[in-house]
């Protein structure tokens, strides 16, 4: 499971060698930490010692024993960036969304090109702290807090925390106060484009063309700029009347939210993937795919995010949780819904297209125990540049990936027809396998083998796990994808975060987690093994998987794991919880790390023992890693195979959507979140804290860390409000990045 430098090189061997340069090493070792690298940059000082932080093992206590977080974007030297949009700021007749992430770059000249951007979600704090000074208006938010914690006091039984708004008689004041919180945040949230263009210094700026955009999570609700959708599903959005609930839209849809990471097709358009759908509309449905009623999901307010921003609005649940595919260069695309490629919490999408084959699009489940997914289109791609493929997109078959511990593994059809075969909890890190319950709705969760033979003996097929017509029945099972692929035995992975195609057509997977999560899941603990085999591993991994003869259509395939974070003292690679993954124009491999903001820089004790004498739990030992990260993992040379710190994002943010120039002289990346724990910076306040650090060959040692309180970026200024920004990175001297 730990880096095998062999195993690295001889995947090289046979997946860049159309665009990587000179010969690889036949060294195992990693380079010594006197000599000189052959990188484009000096890597910057991380918080942990790694074998290429260039120090040797007998200096590192020295060298580390002291460290200082920044709230800045700390690049290498030589380095800097640019700011080119921030939360607030104008985009056509909206403005750019809160906490950016995926992004595209679709070049249109020389120096120029349109700039797609998603915005995931709300961080409640610096959101409810700076929204009237960034926006420059306010909203009734202690009225509406307090009747939220009203209404979670007084539910009873089974009703779900929170305030139910959309019940509320419309002429009540405070139904309107909730509406309009609710279309603020939605407004933050979905997709936009802004055209860009390079200054003669190196730096992005906006140039604010017609085609500048949003297509927001309310796009539709007043100005009828729906949404429009495709494939199975369709036949269940069209239902006049089933067992749950319905907006009497047809397959027209409302809006696009939680918006985390994409693709970009050959053909110039856009896949933005719809993540943590379920904290804004319920996730679960009815057997004939129609959604639970928006009071499942009422209003809240926390410290974390706000959550039920559907259920003012009367949102249904299953229209979210999917795809949308939109052009950048048109104005008039309001995006496309393919329920084709399923309903879950999306994190990416990874597009393979090869002429004279079917189109092959694969997608992570970002959940523990969530699942690997590829779609295969019905008939074949004849030009890969043609607009026309995106209807490609409208017939097919999605599969579910089903691990095998030997290396193998297969792809299951998500159909009527596909046999009723879970994994039994036995092989889980955790006991909980949520199941569809049938005939009621909704799910069950099976914590015994026991019951997984009994699921097994009632239902025979996922057809009979679903009602309506043959269509309705395959739009039902995308609707509820996550649970048909339970209960079709597909293995239960940890947190696939991003899938990437390598030049040789294989898959590259970013595995964020392998924590057990007590409500969703956990992932198979014969795949999903620390550095010693433990189950449970919190710092994640990086997988290769390459399809059977290459084939995108191919129903088996090989896998294997290619990097493993964790401490290098144990067998990690020195970074935790990898994210998105990109590939350079030179076909070199760049990861960002998702470490939650409440464990980044918190204090790590001496021995690792907290003081109720328990040993500091894995989730909790991210605190070593510092702020999150951008590595960047050479794939020719003597380094190749080992991942270098490339930069470190400001206080409790994420760097996401990393995407390149086609000239590889600018990175472009999203800084998310910044300031989500402590909200704004006051006063340049700054802690010191205490670590608990082992130098590369396991000694232990103390770091003293001085860590900012909150964040004032991207203008570093005391006080000012942090804001979630999109910036282009690159070298002073104009050359390529790496």
């Amino acid at each position: 499971m730990t880096l095998n430098r062999r195993h690295f090189l001889l995947w090289l061997g046979t997946t860049v060698g159309a665009v990587a340069c000179g010969g690889f090493p036949q060294s195992r070792q990693p380079p010594a930490g006197d000599r000189t690298l052959q990188l484009a940059f000096q890597p910057i000082k991380s918080p942990i010692p790694l074998p290429t932080s260039g120090v040797a093992v007998t200096q590192q206590m020295a060298d580390f024993s002291t460290y200082e977080v920044l709230d800045d974007l700390v690049l290498p030297e030589g380095y800097t960036y640019s700011v080119i949009a921030s939360w607030g700021d104008r985009v056509g007749t909206s403005r750019i969304g809160y906490n950016n992430d995926y992004l595209s770059f679709i070049e249109t000249g020389k120096g120029k090109g349109l700039l797609a951007i998603n915005f995931e979600y709300i961080s409640a704090i610096p959101w409810l702290q700076t929204y009237s000074q960034v926006i420059g208006k306010s909203l009734p938010f202690e009225d509406v807090q307090k009747a939220v914690e009203a209404a979670t006091k007084t539910a009873r039984g089974e009703q779900p925390p929170g305030l139910n708004a959309y019940e509320l008689d419309d002429r009540d004041p405070l139904k309107a106060k909730v509406e309009m919180i609710c279309r603020e945040a939605l407004i933050d949230q979905g997709v936009g484009v802004i055209s860009i263009q390079q200054a003669s210094n190196g730096a992005w700026k906006r140039t604010y063309s017609p085609q500048d955009r949003r297509i927001t999570g309310i796009s539709g609700l007043t100005d009828g700029r729906y949404l429009k959708s495709t494939g199975p599903a369709v036949a269940v959005f069209r239902k006049t009347s089933g067992k749950g609930y319905m907006d009497k839209l047809g397959d027209k849809i409302i809006g696009t939210f939680q918006n985390c990471a994409g693709g970009t097709t050959p053909w110039g358009t856009v896949l933005s993937a719809e993540e943590n759908f379920q904290g804004q509309v319920p996730e679960l449905v009815y057997p004939d795919g129609t959604s639970f009623h928006p009071k499942e999901r009422p209003f809240t307010i926390t410290t974390e995010e706000l959550g039920g921003l559907g259920n003012v609005f009367g949102l249904a649940g299953n229209k979210y949780g999917w795809i949308v595919e939109f052009d950048p260069a048109d104005p008039q695309d309001n995006g496309t819904k393919h329920t084709w490629l399923g309903r879950y919490r999306h994190e990416a999408v990874g597009i393979r297209v090869v002429e004279g084959k079917p189109l092959a699009f694969y997608s992570g489940c970002d959940r523990q125990g969530g699942h690997l997914y590829k779609f295969v289109s019905r008939n074949t791609v004849t030009d890969a540049r043609a607009k026309t493929n995106s209807k490609l997109l409208a017939e097919g078959m999605l599969y579910a990936a089903q691990f095998n511990p030997d290396g193998t593994g297969s792809w299951i059809p998500l159909a009527p027809g596909t046999p009723v075969n879970p994994t039994p909890p036995t092989f889980l890190s955790g006991v909980m396998l949520p199941l569809p319950k049938r005939p009621e709705g909704g799910i069950f969760r099976a914590e015994g083998d026991e019951q997984i033979r009994a699921f097994k003996q009632q239902f025979k097929t996922l057809g009979e796990l679903y009602t309506g017509s043959a269509q309705e029945k395959q739009g039902a099972i995308l609707i509820d994808a996550h649970y048909a692929a339970n209960a079709a035995g597909a293995t239960c992975t940890a947190r696939p975060e991003d899938t990437v195609i390598a030049p040789d057509g294989s898959l590259l997977i970013a595995f964020t987690s392998g924590s057990v999560g007590k409500e969703t899941g956990s992932p198979d603990l014969r795949i999903f093994k620390g550095p010693d085999g433990s189950s449970a591993y919190e710092f994640g991994w990086i997988m290769r998987l390459l399809e059977e003869d290459n084939e995108p259509a191919a129903r088996s395939f090989r896998w294997e794991m290619i990097a493993t974070g964790g401490e290098p003292a144990s067998g990690g690679a020195g970074f935790a919880n990898p994210d998105n993954l990109a590939l350079d124009p030179k076909g070199n491999l760049w990861m960002v790390t998702d470490m939650s903001s409440s464990k980044m820089n918190q204090e790590v004790p001496q021995k690792r023992v907290e003081p109720n004498g328990k040993t500091v739990s894995q989730s909790s030992l991210r605190g070593i890693f510092g702020n999150n990260s951008i590595w960047y993992m050479p794939l020719s040379g003597e380094t190749a195979g080992h991942p270098f710190l490339f930069g470190m994002g400001p206080m409790d943010c994420e760097t996401t959507g990393p995407c390149f120039t086609s000239d590889a002289k600018t990175l472009f990346l999203s800084v998310q979140h910044p300031g989500e724990v402590n909200g704004v910076r006051k006063d340049m306040a700054v802690e010191t804290r205490q670590f608990s650090i082992r130098t590369t060959d396991g000694q232990e040692f103390i770091q003293t860390r001085h860590v900012p309180i909150g964040s004032n970026w991207p203008t570093k200024q005391p006080n000012d409000p942090p804001r979630p920004s999109v910036v282009a990175v690159y070298r002073q001297d104009r050359q390529a990045i790496a």
